[in-house]
């Protein structure tokens, strides 16, 4: 079927595929995001290399991605505004940290819930994530295991990804997208050195937080990202 009008470039249709339920409902509430919140990313390159050592002083159960998720907690602790949600013009703030975290899977995309984050060890959130990902994988979940989330991460870094604009899940206040590692030349002291680093793209709804927050929110998760061999007295 040819779509083509007079004087313009024939474009003949290969396939229409009609979006499934799943990718309705995404399709809807990230419509509702943008329709409701007003979104703001600021962007932080991070040192990688305590991120490494940590993940990889904690076994091979322990992913970097698990030990960002500690980072993440306890930078949250200190600028408590970004665990929350915004709804019926109230901001909302949570004691307990409940990190969704975005999953690819055929039909689209589900945000798995690892409670209480902050309450973890790096080796018990390592286990939970993995757990989730399980019952995500085989289609076991279900709705509960989506519910309750107070902040989302999403980890674009694995498919090769430099940098992104993740997009709030709402009535989330912030979202923080994960880029890849990559080995970076920087000054060093009468030389140049080899580091490896990573991108952090924090978006955030501004009528609830200001981009200095959002700032400094940033510069405090990379605190802990380069300070992360502190989690591996103990599997903290």
């Amino acid at each position: 079927m040819s779509d083509a009008s007079d004087g313009a470039a024939p474009r003949t249709v290969a396939e229409e595929r009609s979006l499934g339920p799943m990718r309705r409902t995404i399709a809807t509430r990230l419509q509702e995001s943008y329709r409701n919140a007003v979104h703001v990313t600021a962007s932080r390159d991070v040192d990688a290399e305590s991120l490494l050592i940590a993940a990889d002083a904690l076994g091979e159960d322990v992913s970097l991605f698990d030990v960002l998720l500690r980072a993440l907690s306890d930078a949250l602790e200190e600028h408590p505004a970004f665990n929350a949600t915004f709804e019926d013009g109230t901001h909302r703030l949570y004691e307990e940290h409940n990190v969704g975290v975005a999953m690819d899977i055929d039909a689209g995309l589900v945000t798995p819930v690892i409670a209480d984050v902050s309450a973890k060890s790096v080796r018990e959130i390592a286990a939970e994530r993995r757990r989730l990902t399980v019952l995500v994988q085989q289609g076991e979940y279900d709705m509960n295991d989506l519910r309750g989330s107070t902040i989302t991460v999403t980890n674009l870094g694995v498919l090769g990804v430099d940098s992104f604009t993740p997009v709030i899940n709402p009535p989330e206040v912030a979202i923080l997208g994960v880029g890849r590692i990559v080995e970076r030349a920087r000054p060093a002291a009468e030389c140049v050195e080899f580091r490896r680093q990573l991108t952090l793209d924090l978006s955030f709804d501004h009528r609830v937080v200001d981009g200095a927050a959002a700032a400094r929110f940033l510069a405090t998760l990379a605190e802990h990202v380069e300070n992360a061999t502190q989690y591996t007295a103990n599997g903290a």
